[in-house]
C-alpha cells in the first residue's frame, strides 16, 4: 500500500494548529463604523483584528462596554481581558500598542449656521468645543487640554456632542469623521438634527488605529502573534468594505 506522505504533512499541520489553538479576549465598545455589538460582523476594526488573530490559527472574541470601562478591565492584573480597542497611541506604561490596524479621519464637527475657522490647533482656544470623556486625541490637542490653554467641556458620547454642537452649546466637538457620517445616518436619536451639523473642511489629523495590550507577559504574547497576524491580511481592503 503506497502512503500518501503530503496528505499526511497536512493532517498533522492541521493537528498542530488545532491543538495551539486558544482564544484571547479584547473589550471595546460600540463606536459604530468601527465597532460595537449590533453592527454586521461587529464593525470595521472588529473584522481586521479577527482576521489577523484567525491568520495565526486563533479565535478572538470581543465584550463591549462603556468606554472608561473597557479601558478598566483591560488593565487590571488578570483580567481576561489582553486588551482593548480600537484606540489611537499615546504614552502609557499599562499599555504597548500593536501595528497600525487601519485609519481614522479625525477632525471637528460644527454647526452648519456657524462654522469655526483655524489654521493651527491652538486657534480652537477661542470657541466652546467638547470632547468625550477619556477619548484620546491628537497629542497637540491633548497637550493644550493639560496645561488648560483649551479648555473644553467633556460629555460621555460623541452622540452628546453632537447635539451640543446643533443646539449651539458649543462650537464643535472633536470627531472621527466615519463615526459623524453613520451617527447622522442610523441614530434615530439624532434625526432632527442630522441637516444642522457638518463636519468642518480641515481635520486634525487622520490617526492610525491600534489594539492597547496589557503591558505585561500574557499581553505582550498577543501582541507579538496580532502583529505577525496583521502582516497575513489585507487591512485596507477589510476596512474599506466594511466601512461602506
Amino acid at each position: 500500500m503506497k502512503f500518501n506522505y503530503s496528505v499526511l504533512g497536512l493532517l498533522l499541520a492541521c493537528s498542530a494548529i488545532s491543538v495551539n489553538a486558544e482564544t484571547v479576549h479584547l473589550s471595546s465598545l460600540d463606536w459604530a463604523p468601527y465597532s460595537g455589538k449590533s453592527l454586521e460582523n461587529q464593525g470595521a476594526s472588529v473584522v481586521v483584528a479577527k482576521a489577523a488573530f484567525k491568520a495565526m490559527g486563533h479565535e478572538l472574541v470581543v465584550d463591549f462596554f462603556p468606554w472608561s470601562r473597557a479601558v478598566k478591565l483591560a488593565s487590571e492584573p488578570g483580567s481576561k481581558y489582553a486588551g482593548y480597542f480600537p484606540e489611537y497611541l499615546y504614552e502609557s506604561s499599562e499599555f504597548t500598542f500593536s501595528a497600525p490596524m487601519g485609519q481614522g479621519p479625525l477632525g471637528l464637527v460644527e454647526n452648519k449656521a456657524s462654522p469655526i475657522n483655524w489654521a493651527e490647533v491652538g486657534d480652537l482656544a477661542k470657541y466652546k468645543l467638547g470632547v468625550v470623556q477619556d477619548y484620546v486625541n491628537t497629542e497637540e490637542l491633548d497637550a493644550l487640554i493639560a496645561n488648560e490653554t483649551i479648555k473644553p467641556q467633556t460629555v460621555t458620547s460623541d452622540e452628546i456632542n453632537v447635539q451640543k454642537v446643533a443646539g449651539g452649546r458649543i462650537d464643535a466637538a472633536v470627531i472621527d469623521s466615519n463615526v459623524l457620517s453613520y451617527m447622522l445616518a442610523n441614530n434615530t436619536k439624532l434625526s432632527s438634527v442630522k441637516d444642522k451639523v457638518q463636519m468642518n473642511t480641515k481635520l486634525l489629523m487622520n490617526k492610525d488605529l491600534y489594539i492597547a495590550f496589557r503591558n505585561d507577559a500574557d499581553g505582550k504574547k498577543w501582541q507579538a502573534i496580532y502583529n505577525e497576524g496583521l502582516g497575513k491580511i489585507d487591512i485596507n481592503s477589510l476596512m474599506s468594505a466594511h466601512l461602506k
